[in-house]
C-alpha cells in the first residue's frame, strides 16, 4: 500500500508529529509512505516532499491579509504538486490540515474529484466549515450552522486586516469540498465529530480516532524539579500550554494566585519572557520546553494538573498528564470531557472559578496518590501506536 499524507507541516508541532509517526508505522508494516507539507523544514522523514517555496508562502499570507481569500492562493505551487501526486500515484491520499498558506484548496479537490482515490480527511480544528475561523467555541458563535457573513473573528487566524470575505468562504468550501465520492473524516474527539454532523460534511462517513501519545516518554519520572525551585514541601498546582491567552484560561491562574495557602505553588509552563515579568510572586513561570524528557520531569513532579482552557479540540495536556500519573481538573470544554472521569480527575462547568478552587482542594486533600495507578491506566487509552494503528486499518479499509 502507497500512502501520501498531506500536512501544512511535517514533523512539528502537532499535527506534524501525527503525520511522521503514521509515516513510520507504515514504513515498519512494510507500506510505502510519503509526506507533502507547506511550511518549514521537514523534521523525521526521509520520504518528505515540499509543497511550493517560502516565496508562495509569504504571497498566499498577502492575499489572506488584504482580501480574507485563504486557502485560494498558492496556484502554481498547487499545480506543480498534483503533479508530483500523479507520478507517486498512492493508493490513499490523507489531508491533515491544508489551511496554513501553502495550498490551493480548489484546485487540490477538483483533482481529487477527478481521480477518484480513497481520500481520509483528519479534522484538527473546525476550519474545513467555517468561513474563516479554526475555532468559534470561545465566542459560541453558530453561523456556521446556516452561513458564515460578518465574521466576528476576522482578525484571528488565519487573520484578514482588510476585508471579510467569510460569507464567500463558507459558500466555495461548501461547493469545494462536498462530492468526494471516496472521503471518510477523522476527527480526534467525539466533541468534534459531533460539530461536523452538524456541518455542511454531514455527507461523509466521520471516524473518531483520539490523538495518540507516546507512552514510552510520557511517563512517571524522578526529578530534581523541586529542588530546584525550593519548593520542596510546597504542593504544585500545574499548568501547561503553547500559548497562554485568555482562551487558554491563563485568568484563571491568575486568579487561583490570590485564593491559594502558602503551602502551594503554581507553576505554569509555555509563557513568553514578558508574561513571566508580571507574574504574582506565589506563580513559577517557565518558558515553551522543546525537551520532552524536561516536561515530563514537570509533570511529574506535579500534584494536580489544571487545565482551565475555554477552547479545545482534544486536550493533549490533559492526556500527557494522566501519563505521568498526575490527576487532571479541567473545564468541560469541547473535547476535554472525554480525556477523564472521577478516577483520575475532576471535571468542572467551564468558567466557574469557585467549582475550580474547591476542585483543586478536595483533591489536593484527597493526595495524588488516590488518583496515579488510575490516571495510568487511563492514559492507556491513547497509547500512540494503538491509535495510529487505527489509521493504517482505515486506509486498508477504504482500499
Amino acid at each position: 500500500m502507497k500512502v501520501l499524507q498531506i500536512n501544512s507541516v511535517c514533523g512539528i508541532g502537532s499535527t506534524g508529529r501525527i503525520a511522521t509517526d503514521i509515516h513510520h508505522i507504515l514504513l515498519e508494516q512494510g507500506h510505502e509512505s510519503y509526506i507533502a507539507y507547506g511550511r518549514g523544514q521537514a523534521i523525521n522523514c526521509e520520504n518528505a516532499i515540499r509543497i511550493g517555496t517560502e516565496f508562495d508562502n509569504y504571497t498566499h499570507v498577502a492575499l489572506t491579509r488584504l482580501s480574507d481569500k485563504h486557502g485560494f492562493g498558492s496556484k502554481k505551487a498547487t499545480k506543480d504538486f498534483i503533479k508530483k501526486i500523479v507520478e507517486i500515484n498512492p493508493d490513499v491520499i490523507h489531508l491533515h490540515n491544508i489551511h496554513g498558506y501553502y495550498i490551493n484548496m480548489e484546485l487540490l479537490f477538483d483533482y481529487l474529484k477527478k481521480v477518484d482515490k480513497p481520500v481520509i480527511w483528519t479534522l484538527h480544528d473546525c476550519w474545513a466549515f467555517t468561513g474563516h475561523c479554526t475555532h468559534f467555541d470561545f465566542i459560541q458563535c453558530e453561523k456556521w450552522k446556516t452561513g458564515c457573513h460578518l465574521c466576528p473573528q476576522k482578525s484571528e487566524y488565519p487573520s484578514s486586516f482588510l476585508l471579510d470575505h467569510s460569507k464567500m468562504n463558507y459558500t466555495k468550501k461548501k461547493e469545494i469540498f462536498t462530492g468526494v465520492k471516496n472521503l471518510t473524516i477523522i476527527t480526534p474527539s467525539k466533541w468534534l465529530a459531533n460539530l461536523v454532523k452538524g456541518s455542511f460534511l454531514k455527507e461523509y462517513p466521520i471516524k473518531v480516532i483520539n490523538n495518540g501519545l507516546d507512552l514510552e516518554k510520557f511517563k512517571p519520572t524522578i526529578s530534581d524539579f523541586r529542588m530546584k525551585y525550593n519548593i520542596e514541601k510546597k504542593s504544585i498546582i500545574l499548568g501547561i500550554a503553547n500559548v497562554w491567552n485568555t482562551k487558554k484560561g491563563i485568568e484563571y491562574f491568575l486568579n487561583l494566585s490570590e485564593k491559594v495557602t502558602k503551602d502551594k505553588v503554581i507553576v505554569l509552563v509555555g509563557l513568553t519572557k514578558k508574561q513571566i515579568e508580571t507574574l504574582p510572586q506565589n506563580i513559577i513561570g517557565i518558558r515553551n520546553l522543546q525537551d520532552v524528557k524536561g516536561l515530563v520531569e514537570i509533570y511529574s513532579a506535579a500534584d494536580v494538573f489544571v487545565n482551565p482552557t475555554l477552547e479545545e479540540v482534544m486536550g493533549m495536556t490533559n492526556i500527557e498528564a494522566l501519563a505521568c500519573g498526575v490527576p487532571v481538573i479541567t473545564f468541560d470544554s469541547g473535547g476535554c470531557s472525554e480525556n477523564i472521569d472521577e478516577r483520575c480527575g475532576i471535571l468542572i462547568k467551564k468558567e466557574n472559578r469557585d467549582q475550580l478552587s474547591k476542585a483543586i482542594e478536595n483533591l489536593l486533600h484527597k493526595g495524588k496518590s488516590s488518583y496515579s495507578n488510575n490516571c495510568l491506566k487511563r492514559a492507556q487509552l491513547y497509547c500512540k501506536k494503538d491509535k495510529y494503528n487505527e489509521y493504517i486499518s482505515t486506509y486498508i479499509n477504504s482500499i
